[in-house]
């Protein structure tokens, strides 16, 4: 399998997106991030037919998606894509159209990070009710009986 940075340079050159590397990980921005994904998928090259996760996470300066591509036909991988979006909009673009199993966890990050799948073909909470109005993994979330006295049960 090519090095990240190697897959870095090709992405660059054929999906025209300036992508970052973040350790182990490829920043590509949101507004590319489907782009960048199809090609990894549809290339001969690479194969990238199996999303195996797809994970939602609240930083200071923002919202992250992680997802782990894999290529099952040519037993290789992960290649792992970050992108960033912001707190107050959240949202980037589902890959549910290329892989299935997004689908669900996208829901997943939408429901406990709050991040908006554009085109998602279902995004609606899957853990919590449908009346509950805050997103539990985010860093400014308290619970709200989080000021009661224990003593008071």
């Amino acid at each position: 399998m090519k090095t990240t940075e190697e897959i870095k340079t090709d992405l660059e050159s054929k999906t025209g997106t300036s992508i970052t590397v973040q350790g182990e990980a490829l920043m590509v921005p949101k507004e590319k991030l489907f782009d960048v994904a199809k090609y990894l998928k549809d290339t001969p090259d690479y194969q990238m037919d199996y999303l195996s996760s797809v994970t939602g996470t609240d930083y200071k300066d923002g919202l992250e998606v992680t997802y782990h591509l894999y290529s099952i036909a040519k037993k290789e991988g992960p290649v792992v894509l970050k992108t960033k979006t912001d707190r107050e909009k959240g949202v980037v673009p589902s890959l549910t159209p290329l892989w299935r199993g997004a689908e669900f966890q996208e829901r997943e990050a939408y429901d406990l990070v709050g991040i908006h799948f554009e085109g998602h073909p279902d995004l609606r909470r899957i853990l919590m009710w449908d009346g509950f109005e805050h997103y539990p993994l985010r860093k400014d979330y308290t619970q709200e009986d989080q000021d009661r006295n224990p003593e008071q049960f």
